[in-house]
């Protein structure tokens, strides 16, 4: 990177460091890159520096970290992310890390405190975290770079096309690029990354929803679930709580044993949607109050727990995946549902979700709904057909089982990263 491009991006920076400490919020220890000796991992073996946003990489991260742990003799990972749930996250997923904590700000003396004390080999980026100080620091230490399940939306894209010239100085020291599809593959090629070292794998988080075994459910949840037939809406944003429970009630009006859960992307909203639900006057449970002993007789469950999402997807009749009925987000993850084997509905803005929307409804185990009516029509002749609904869930997993494979694809390549620095 040239320096005088690294010192004007430093410039603008640095201003904005103290607001970011106040804003960030977390540990400022780990926040300002300090390292106290007894957070350094111990043994002569290779240190790997896996850095992710939040809970939905560390997700996707998790299966390759613990198989380069396993498998590349006395390797040390340390995992680093950039909200407090991502590491709490990470502590859950990569458990065999020997270090979880939050990123160092992007400041030049904040990551090089980090790198000089943690001395990585590999430093491993998920999907699109190009934080240039961390690319250039990183490469004067030594440490070879790789990007995994390597992601630029279209809306990225055109929002990078500002930060190019710093992003294609940042991209060109990778010395790999493993990239979820090829239209990912094209765009981190134009925003400067070389093109031989760009290779599509498709999408670790396809691999993780697969493999993992389904977290154990509750019993309190699971006999809420199992009452009867359940409608899960995942992972939902502002906007689409209402669009939910207005399908619902029309369902609800024909099976009037059906059952809703809806989960939010983001728990800080939950006083929102027990608002909503109370202004409706509808009853409704908290997942985190459900009595261990008997069933709840409200029809309505509000998922304030977190990790439990998986686990009810399991026990759904139905599963309708949020931010997508909205613009702006993008979708919420596919794979989960699809690999409960559970029939998968979801909005027209699943552009983040693509290749697995295009997968679910090329294989009928998905379908897209517009609005509440669209919705209530779909979930009505799901539930009208036991033997429909079933067929929907085998394809919905039929389809994820074919979009598997990148981690097997990705652990190769990694491993020679580390052999030949």
């Amino acid at each position: 990177m040239s320096a005088a491009l690294y010192r004007l991006y430093n410039a603008i920076w640095y201003p904005a460091l103290p607001f970011a400490m106040l804003a960030g919020g977390g540990d400022s220890h780990e926040r300002l890159g300090r390292v106290r000796p007894g957070e350094i991992p111990a043994g002569d073996g290779p240190r790997i520096w896996f850095h992710a946003s939040s809970v939905g990489e560390v997700e996707a991260l998790s299966a390759i970290a613990q198989a380069l742990i396993r498998e590349v003799d006395g390797a040390s990972a340390i995992v680093t992310t950039m909200t407090e749930s991502g590491r709490e996250a990470a502590r859950r997923r990569i458990p065999d890390a020997a270090v979880h904590r939050l990123a160092p700000f992007d400041h030049p003396s904040r990551v090089r405190n980090f790198i000089a004390a943690m001395r990585p080999k590999l430093m491993v980026i998920t999907e699109t975290e190009i934080w240039p100080g961390y690319f250039i620091e990183a490469r004067r230490a030594g440490a070879r770079i790789a990007i995994v399940n390597g992601r630029v939306s279209e809306r990225s894209f055109e929002r990078y096309q500002w930060l190019r010239p710093l992003l294609a100085e940042a991209l060109q020291l990778a010395d790999l690029v493993l990239a979820q599809t090829a239209d990912d593959a094209r765009r981190y090629r134009d925003l400067g990354a070389p093109r031989r070292r760009v290779v599509v794998t498709g999408n670790t988080k396809f691999d993780l929803a697969r493999l993992a075994p389904a977290p154990a459910i509750r019993p309190a949840l699971q006999r809420y679930a199992a009452g009867a037939p359940l409608i899960v809406a995942g992972s939902t944003a502002p906007g689409e709580e209402p669009i939910v429970i207005e399908a619902w009630r029309a369902i609800a009006a024909r099976w009037p044993r059906t059952r809703l859960a809806i989960a939010p992307r983001h728990l800080k909203r939950l006083a929102e949607i027990e608002a909503l639900l109370r202004d409706g006057g509808l009853p409704f449970v908290k997942a985190s109050t459900l009595p261990e002993s008997e069933d709840h007789s409200a029809r309505i469950l509000l998922l304030d727990t977190m990790g439990e999402l998986r686990a009810l997807y399991a026990h759904a009749a139905i599963a309708f995946v949020g931010g997508s009925l909205v613009p702006g987000r993008g979708g919420q993850s596919l794979a989960e549902p699809a690999a409960a084997g559970v029939p998968v509905l979801f909005g027209p803005y699943h552009e983040s979700q693509r290749q697995i929307a295009a997968a679910l409804l090329d294989g009928d185990g998905g379908q897209v709904v517009k609005d509440a009516d669209d919705l209530g029509k779909v979930c009505a002749a799901l539930l009208a057909g036991d033997a429909r609904r079933v067929r929907a869930g085998q394809a919905a997993r039929r389809s994820l089982d074919l979009l598997g494979g990148a981690v097997g694809f990705s652990i190769p390549m990694l491993k020679a990263l580390i052999a030949a620095g």
